[in-house]
């Protein structure tokens, strides 16, 4: 198996810890809990740089990479729409969610008919992903609604709202073979 695969799946494996630290009764737990958020992060950095550098791609990576990212992306949103109980936090969450559900089925089958360069990832569903990923943290880290969960929470808005900007640039990419003969 190669070094970025081995990557990869140590950040499926680090799911479950992710969800049992962020349950422990500890009040160090929400710093462990980010500790290990982070830790997922810099293995989604290094899986694609070191695939890059040392030319290790395969398709079980290209396939298990986005995977992995969607998955702990779901459950982090998961969690911390259970931890902060609120509607205004269920918003954004829903839509994160709702367009990777989306965006992975029109991947798929632009896939199937040959035109996945089509919907390719963008500098804008770049920026998305790192906001997302820095309101994870930022929430993760802290009770809810301290100065820096506020922070958390304004990122995860921007990220909500390039979620759906890049969703709409996929769509309208993906437009002309969509509505053929509907």
């Amino acid at each position: 198996m190669k070094l970025p695969n081995i990557l990869t799946s140590l950040r499926i494996l680090l799911i479950p810890v992710f969800v049992l630290v962020f349950y422990l009764p500890y009040d160090w737990a929400p710093l462990a809990t980010g500790c290990v958020f982070a830790i997922a992060g810099f293995t989604d950095w290094l899986d694609g740089f070191v695939a890059r550098k040392l030319n290790q791609t395969s398709p079980f990576g290209a396939f298990l990479d986005p995977v992995a990212d969607k998955l702990m992306v779901a459950i982090s949103l998961a969690l911390l729409v259970e931890s902060y109980n609120n509607i205004w936090i269920t918003i954004p969450a829903i839509v994160i969610i709702g367009r990777e559900i989306v965006i992975s089925a029109l991947r798929e089958w632009m896939a199937e008919i040959g035109q996945r360069a089509s919907v390719a990832v963008s500098y804008i569903g770049k920026l998305k992903t790192a906001l997302q990923m820095l309101a994870i943290m930022l929430m993760v880290v802290t009770e809810p609604y301290t100065n820096i969960s506020w922070a958390g929470i304004v990122a995860l808005y921007l990220a909500a709202i390039l979620t759906l900007w890049s969703m709409y640039q996929y769509l309208r990419a993906a437009w002309p073979v969509l509505s053929e003969e509907m």
